[in-house]
């Protein structure tokens, strides 16, 4: 709430550069902002009296927009890729697909892995099981169980997330030395 809209009687003022100016009424602070050309902008209305500031809001709008922008910029996105199986594929392409599951963990994506049943598949469903827990310990170096193998509908559905990297060491000046010179 900013200027007009405050409603309280007294409130707790806070000035321009950030010192108090103690419990004042609404009035007079609303005119210490004007006097600045200023805004009284209320930072904290469930306190007793209710804390109020005068600051340039639309200065403060744009700085936490800025802000947010920063921290979105920032932020990391893990992208999920999918991987199809089918009930009775065979181990050529299982490894195919493993492969296919290496590099996107390698790349620091999620994969989910779908096996789909039809028809008189829905009664093998153990060996959907057993296919993805294979599946997952052949890329155990890579990536670990997000979430288990389970049954969405039709499909049976497993998660996998990448390994965090180790972080290579650093090498010293004498293993510099000794490896340049073995060369």
């Amino acid at each position: 709430m900013i200027n007009e809209q405050i409603r309280d009687r007294e409130v707790r003022l806070i000035g321009a550069g950030g010192e108090q100016l103690g419990i004042v009424s609404l009035k007079e602070a609303q005119d210490l902002a004007d006097e600045k050309q200023m805004d009284l902008v209320k930072i904290a209305p469930q306190s007793n009296p209710p804390v109020c500031k005068i600051m340039d809001y639309s200065k403060h709008k744009f700085e936490q927009a800025k802000k947010d922008r920063e921290a979105r910029r920032r932020q990391k996105t893990v992208d999920t890729k999918e991987l199809r199986l089918s009930p009775n594929i065979d181990t050529h392409d299982v490894d195919v697909k493993v492969r296919q599951a290496m590099d996107f963990l390698k790349a620091g994506h999620k994969v989910k892995v779908r096996i789909t049943f039809y028809g008189r598949e829905m009664g093998r469903t153990g060996s959907g099981v057993k296919i993805l827990n294979e599946f997952a310990a052949k890329v155990a170096d890579f990536g670990t169980i997000d979430r288990p193998a389970k049954m969405e509908g039709r499909s049976m559905v497993m998660f996998l997330a990448a390994k965090p990297e180790a972080k290579p060491q650093k090498e010293n000046k004498e293993t510099k030395t000794a490896n340049q010179e073995s060369k």
